[in-house]
């Protein structure tokens, strides 16, 4: 099948293209890039206003599937990624039974294969039912199919556990996702420790649990030399330690979510909204500015959504019982061309970088590249199409979201993968 994107501006960095341009995509490899093209036979599809860059890609998402498919499933999960502009996620393993397995990460790929909308690359668990004591077997996973470990949600605390982890997952090599938490210092705790925790009667969790967990990994990974990549930065005590780890040569990567860059613990001072509680929690305005800078400066590499679809009954509860995380396929690219690419704090080149380039080359994985001879995994964006955060108008099961209400401008219209639309005019193709 042949297929003309016409007349759209192409963007890709890596190999420095950004310029209007006609793309002919044949038999799902881009086949020609140029003005005035045009196919004897096929489909034209007119990009005029509209922006194409490297298929997006989620490293940091939870289909919930096996376990809590009445959360959200693998088919409703990447549909909802492909309604947010992502050709590819990678699913968190704290699933029901936990993906510590090979069987587990096969029944993925096997669903993902039969139900999926866009690719799926499961993420295996460092330890047993993530109990954080007895290694999994790594080597069985991924050959099933895993592209890292990560114990999400809980992390390790026991050293001597992370090291083993780390010495085994070099051998591969494989990356290792740390859930950065020092439990002893955490508790209860459900909110940022300080004024606003003091002020709602709610127990308080203080950044250094974070950078305390992230530091130990850091110098575990200076020692070990395995790929360390930080979750969810929420601290700027945590940017510090990752800025000075980078300037000393240790292969350490970090993410962070568009919840950490645009919320505070400010918009929780008047309100026990459970849409609002995360973890790592929302902190407070320097932790969010230390974060965008991070972001900037190249010391946080990725934005990830952290997709934490609920069911009502886990949300709509007293704040402390209530389940943590937000959803974020569907919002994550419009919040950052709203309020990053929009107000020139970041361009389209950046955004690729830290929502397709980083995130694969984190777990491993081959980029995506718009050029002669390149598969076409293609995110094309309407920049002018404003919409208002609506939980009714969802692809994902869940209706939990922290920006209900937010107007947005921009968000993906089209995504190819392989060639093929998989949402064609901000519908999802069956």
């Amino acid at each position: 099948m042949a297929l003309l994107l016409k007349g759209g501006r192409v963007i890709d960095p890596k190999v420095d293209l950004d310029g209007i341009y006609d793309v002919v995509i044949r038999d799902g490899v881009i086949q020609e890039i140029g003005s005035d093209l045009s196919i004897p036979k096929g489909v034209t599809c007119d990009c005029t206003g509209r922006i194409i860059l490297p298929g997006l890609f989620d490293m940091h998402t939870h289909l919930r599937e096996p376990g809590y498919e009445y959360k959200e499933d693998i088919e409703s999960g990447t549909r909802a990624a492909v309604k947010g502009g992502f050709t590819g996620i990678a699913c968190m393993p704290n699933t029901h039974p936990v993906a510590d397995n090979s069987s587990v990460i096969d029944f993925i790929k096997k669903k993902a294969a039969q139900s999926a909308h866009c690719r799926v690359y499961p993420i295996g668990a460092i330890t047993k039912n993530l109990e954080g004591e007895d290694l999994t077997e790594m080597a069985d996973m991924l050959s099933a199919g895993a592209v890292a470990f990560s114990d999400d949600g809980k992390g390790i605390q026991n050293a001597g556990v992370m090291r083993q982890a780390m010495d085994y997952a070099k051998m591969f090599p494989a990356t290792l996702i740390a859930h950065e938490e020092d439990k002893s210092l955490v508790g209860s705790g459900c909110v940022n420790e300080g004024p606003i925790s003091t002020k709602l009667g709610l127990p308080g969790q203080p950044g250094i649990s974070e950078t305390i967990a992230a530091q130990r990994d850091i110098e575990l990974c200076d020692l070990t030399g395995c790929r360390l990549h930080v979750a969810h930065v929420s601290s700027y005590h945590t940017v510090d330690a990752l800025r000075d780890a980078k300037k000393r040569g240790i292969p350490v990567t970090a993410e962070v979510t568009p919840h950490h860059l645009l919320l505070t613990e400010d918009d929780l001072s008047t309100t026990y909204d459970t849409n609002l509680k995360m973890n790592p929690p929302l902190r407070s305005k320097e932790d969010r500015a230390a974060l965008i800078e991070g972001l900037l400066d190249g010391t946080i590499d990725c934005i990830a959504s952290d997709h934490a679809p609920h069911a009502p009954h886990e949300k709509e509860r007293e704040f402390e019982r209530a389940a943590y995380g937000t959803t974020g396929l569907e919002t994550s690219l419009s919040l950052m061309l709203t309020h990053f690419v929009a107000k020139g704090i970041f361009g389209y080149g950046t955004l690729v970088e830290k929502m397709s380039d980083a995130p694969r080359r984190a777990l491993g994985i081959d980029t995506v590249t718009i050029e002669k001879g390149s598969c076409a995994d293609l995110t094309i964006i309407d920049p002018n199409y404003s919409f208002i955060v609506d939980t009714d108008e969802r692809e994902s099961k869940a209706r939990n979201s922290a920006f209900v209400g937010w107007e947005l401008t921009g968000r993906a219209s089209d995504v190819l993968i392989a060639g093929y639309f998989k949402m064609r005019d901000g519908e999802v193709v069956e």
